[in-house]
């Protein structure tokens, strides 16, 4: 099975270096597709990466929002996304008209929308942010009022800083921190008693409070490298934990095997080979959804 995988390896390398590609990789993918990442972050460091590109084709192993958003920072490109499959269910609990009724409900709110989200979203929204840059997006913002979408929980955790502002959600979130309780971190501090918790701002107020430290996936990633500590328990999807142990030898991380996305787990290696050799499943969008919804991406990517 390795001998096979690492074939497939092989003609995924040829394959990139012929067309021109770059490979965005979230980290909550497979480790073998990890491995194969030119660049590896969360939400805001590959929107980043996306419009520093200089290659034709952007392959992009994440969820669907993401592959998305990759076009509308770059619509002369071919964005690739191995497995359509991949779709985050957060995205899909706000639509269009959720945020047009919000916004005729609260005409005096300035619009946020969280990266995970549709093209079709963003492009109702006055700016987008993800977890890395929330609270300083909604800083920036004149507006005393915010509309905030879709994920309840990081809209609460920012409300922590934000007070002042009134806040109105649109009810979702992300199945896998919603997931995380703080008795699964009780028990692994009680195994693991020196170790740090670190959770992800998606995950409910009750885990956040607990916590020691509340980071993005990027966020924690720098925090793990520049700490004297040598024990953590990462609260956040599993297979961070993987890029967390390559990147810090000797350095321990505790998770729980339930910390799962199943959409992030859809693209293989073979997916990505068939998508290079094919050239499909290609992200195309309206022309005028990529007009409005780069806007509040661009502005995002502003404020890091």
């Amino acid at each position: 099975m390795a001998t096979q995988e690492n074939e497939i390896i092989d003609k995924i390398l040829k394959l990139k270096q012929e067309l021109n590609a770059v490979f965005l990789v979230h980290n909550y993918q497979r480790p073998e597709i990890q491995n194969i990442a030119d660049h590896l972050g969360d939400s805001l460091g590959l929107s980043i990466n996306a419009t520093k590109t200089d290659a034709k084709i952007i392959l992009f192993c994440g969820v669907d929002f993401m592959a998305e958003s990759a076009k509308i920072l770059n619509p002369e490109k071919i964005v690739l996304h191995p497995n359509q499959a991949a779709k985050c269910p957060m995205a899909a609990m706000v639509t269009p008209e959720d945020v047009q009724k919000l916004k005729a409900q609260h005409p005096k709110a300035a619009a946020v929308a969280y990266v995970n989200t549709s093209a079709a979203v963003k492009a109702e929204v006055d700016i987008c942010c993800t977890s890395a840059n929330a609270v300083k997006v909604v800083k920036s913002l004149e507006a005393k009022e915010i509309i905030f979408t879709p994920d309840i929980n990081l809209g609460m955790y920012v409300k922590r800083f934000i007070p002042d502002k009134e806040f109105y959600f649109s009810p979702g979130y992300c199945h896998v921190h919603q997931g995380i309780m703080k008795l699964e971190l009780e028990q692994l501090k009680n195994e693991h008693p020196e170790a740090e918790i670190l959770v992800h701002p998606e995950c409910i107020p009750e885990v956040i409070d607990f916590a020691d430290q509340v980071f993005s996936t990027e966020g924690m990633a720098k925090y793990v490298k520049a700490s004297d500590k040598r024990e953590f328990i990462v609260g956040t999807e599993k297979e961070l934990s993987y890029r967390l142990e390559k990147e810090n030898p000797g350095k321990k991380f505790y998770r729980t095997d339930s910390w799962l996305c199943p959409a992030m787990k859809q693209i293989t290696i073979q997916d990505v080979l068939n998508s290079l050799e094919t050239l499909t499943p290609q992200i195309t969008l309206p022309t005028e959804i990529i007009h409005k919804a780069k806007l509040p991406l661009e502005r995002m990517i502003k404020i890091v």
